[in-house]
C-alpha cells in the first residue's frame, strides 16, 4: 500500500473533503475519500495536527456524561465534552474553554492529558487529545443556539444502566464502561 496523492474536492466550513490516490497490494491505483479538520498540502500532513480534545470530568466520585442531539445520526447519544482546538490555543487551555463552554463547570484540576489519538481513522485523518480533569462548579447554558446538550453527572450504578439502554459515541462508551467497573 502506498498513497501517492490527495486532492482536496469540497472546502466546508468545518469538514474539507480530500480524495487519496493510492496503489494497492496488488500494484493497482485506487481512490479513497477522507475528510479533515484541516488544510493538507500533500500526504505528508495526513495525521500530522492535533485538532481537539475530549474531556473524561469527575466530580464527587461520579462522571460528567452529555447527552446531546448529534445531527448526523438525528438522534441524541451520551458523549464525552469535547471540542476543537482554536488557533493558537494550548490543549489544556482547550479543556477549560469547552468544559466551561458545554457545561458551565472550572477544571479543578487536570490529571493527565494523553497524547494524540485518532478519533475515525477509517474515513479521518483527525486527531484529539484525552483529557482527565475534576470539575468544580454549577452546571450552566453556554452552549451555541446550533448545540443541544444536557449535561450531568452520574454514579457508577446509573453509568451501568445506561450502558444497557442508551447510544453513546465510542470513545463516551469506553470510558463509560471502564468508569463503570473499575476505579477511576
Amino acid at each position: 500500500m502506498q498513497l501517492i496523492k490527495l486532492e482536496k474536492v469540497k472546502d466546508g466550513k468545518y469538514l474539507k473533503n480530500y480524495v487519496l490516490d493510492y496503489e494497492n497490494k496488488a500494484g493497482r491505483e485506487k481512490q479513497f475519500e477522507i475528510v479533515s479538520h484541516r488544510d493538507l498540502a500533500d500526504i505528508t500532513d495526513l495525521g500530522r495536527y492535533n485538532s481537539g480534545v475530549s474531556i473524561v470530568a469527575v466530580k464527587d466520585g461520579r462522571l460528567l456524561l452529555l447527552r446531546e442531539f448529534r445531527m448526523g445520526i438525528n438522534r441524541f447519544i451520551y458523549n464525552m465534552c469535547a471540542g476543537m482546538i482554536e488557533e493558537g490555543e494550548t490543549v489544556e487551555e482547550c479543556v477549560r474553554r469547552e468544559l466551561y463552554e458545554e457545561t458551565g463547570l472550572h477544571v479543578k484540576k487536570i490529571r493527565d492529558i494523553l497524547p494524540p489519538s485518532f478519533s475515525a481513522p477509517a474515513i479521518s485523518d483527525v486527531k484529539t487529545s484525552l483529557a482527565f480533569v475534576e470539575a468544580e462548579g454549577e452546571f450552566e447554558d453556554h452552549t451555541s443556539e446550533n448545540e443541544l446538550i444536557e449535561a450531568a453527572f452520574y454514579k457508577k450504578e446509573e453509568v451501568k444502566e445506561l450502558l444497557k439502554t442508551a447510544e453513546f459515541s465510542s470513545r463516551a462508551q469506553t470510558i463509560a464502561y471502564f468508569f463503570a467497573h473499575s476505579c477511576f
